[in-house]
């Protein structure tokens, strides 16, 4: 029996899994397609919390090597802009490249790191009791096994058999109809690397793949059909040309398609010992790009908590992913509804106004800063328990180490590191301890996604250290034998 079956080998089950396996726990993933790489994309920008995320993991300058560009001045319309390049991170940008890179790095992570990755497995039926949960999967032959594990993730996105194995309902709606999806080649560059724009009946959005071929998103509200429905070039392009004043030239399609948005999401993210994350457990529509990233931060928070539960840790910490996670869900599903109704404003004078305000509104630091933490992640907290330092819950800031090193860089292997002197003997084979170069009386537990778990300013060394083991008890499990 394995410790966790992980549904899917997107972005977010493949993070899952390298997590996993890295440490220690056995994983397998079981994928419903076949093992070919796709070159269809509908996600195309890694924001910064996902980079650091990423780059916890020792992937982030991989992955930048495979980057387009760095967009620090994110358009969302004419006079609305979200200035990145202040963010308090080591990417102050979005990171344009296409989702399959994402996959490449994640899926060479985990098959690296020991995880089993199963193709043409369509999982079709679970069943969970005490001692496990076991998923019966058709293979491409049409036979029919079982595989079976203390755990299962179901990262199988918005159709995902695992949430209807699980009997949760999947309320909520559809926002838009009969998005047309295009990959083409232009005639002329565009004047900005992303290039985006509504006018009330029609929005366009073009992103590049960085081998000369571009991404068409395209929404006509004129003339929503079916999602098989024939689609045709000129159809993309003359909603082009209203949103955007130009089609620049696109030509030679290499593929084209119809899909609907919806915001959705389940009413719990975890059924006893079955979770769900990414577009399994909620979905939005793609303005602002934070779909893929909101999944690879669910499957960032889910992985240590599992591992840790693995290494003694309370069983009662799962509950806690479905309490952090989904109020996040709920944030993004009604940020990225907010831009798309901005875009489907009908009126010239409505429109006209969105830019003014907007603009206007944006030039606020204060807005400006949540706007720019909202969309990328940076500014995600989590609710710190009644008592607990101001700190606790907050994203952990990637500060420099006394010996030159940073704090993103001690969080590699999935470990815990406590900032500050402090012996952690019976816990230092998951808690690294380490010097902030700014020295500190307070000691700080950071969690292996990032987040501060626990912090005091206690001088005191006896109440400092009771304090200290019980918060390593909480976190990380009882003493090691």
């Amino acid at each position: 029996m394995k410790d966790v079956l992980v549904v899917g080998a997107g972005p977010t089950g493949l993070l899952l899994a390298g997590d996993l396996a890295e440490a220690g726990v056995s994983v397998t993933v079981l994928e419903r397609r076949g093992g070919e790489e796709s070159s269809i994309s509908r996600a195309f920008g890694v924001h910064a919390r996902t980079l650091e995320e990423l780059d916890a993991r020792g992937l982030a300058d991989e992955l930048l090597t495979m980057g387009v560009a760095k967009v620090a001045d994110l358009r969302l319309f004419e006079r609305m802009h979200i200035d990145l390049s202040r963010l308090p991170s080591r990417f102050p940008y979005l990171l344009i490249t296409p989702q399959y890179n994402v996959e490449r790095v994640l899926l060479k992570r985990a098959v690296d790191a020991g995880a089993t990755i199963v193709y043409d497995a369509q999982v079709t039926a679970l069943r969970q009791d005490a001692g496990g949960v076991t998923a019966d999967v058709r293979g491409p032959d049409g036979a029919v096994t079982t595989h079976r594990a203390a755990y299962l993730v179901g990262a199988d996105g918005i159709g995902s058999t695992v949430r209807k194995e699980l009997g949760l309902p999947f309320p909520g709606k559809s926002v838009l109809r009969s998005i047309m999806l295009a990959d083409v080649r232009l005639t002329e560059e565009p004047a900005q690397t992303l290039t985006v724009n509504g006018v009330g009946d029609g929005f366009a959005f073009i992103a590049p793949f960085g081998d000369g071929w571009y991404r068409v998103f395209a929404w006509d509200r004129r003339h929503q059909v079916a999602d098989d429905a024939p689609l045709t070039l000129e159809e993309v392009a003359e909603v082009a040309r209203r949103a955007l004043g130009t089609d620049l030239g696109m030509r030679d399609p290499r593929w084209m398609s119809r899909f609907h948005s919806d915001e959705r999401q389940a009413p719990r993210y975890r059924v006893g010992r079955v979770f769900l994350v990414g577009d399994a457990a909620h979905c939005h529509s793609p303005a602002g790009g934070q779909g893929m990233n909101t999944g690879l931060q669910d499957a960032a928070n889910l992985g240590w908590k599992l591992a840790a539960v693995f290494r003694g840790a309370p069983e009662t910490l799962l509950d806690s992913y479905d309490a952090e996670r989904r109020p996040v869900g709920r944030e993004v599903i009604a940020s990225s509804g907010a831009i798309i109704r901005l875009a489907m404003i009908k009126s010239r004078l409505g429109r006209a106004l969105r830019g003014w305000i907007g603009g206007l509104v944006l030039r606020i630091p204060a807005v400006a800063r949540k706007a720019a933490g909202q969309i990328t992640g940076v500014g995600i907290a989590y609710r710190r328990p009644p008592g607990a330092g101001k700190t606790v819950g907050t994203r952990a800031s990637d500060v420099l180490m006394a010996d030159g090193t940073r704090l993103y860089e001690a969080l590699r292997g999935g470990r815990f590191v406590l900032l500050g002197e402090a012996s952690v003997d019976g816990w230092a084979d998951r808690v690294s301890v380490v010097a902030p170069a700014a020295a500190t009386a307070t000691l700080t537990l950071v969690r292996p996604d990032g987040y501060i778990a626990w912090t005091t300013g206690e001088a005191d060394p006896i109440r400092r250290t009771a304090a200290l083991h019980a918060a390593l008890t909480q976190w990380c499990g009882p003493v090691s034998r």
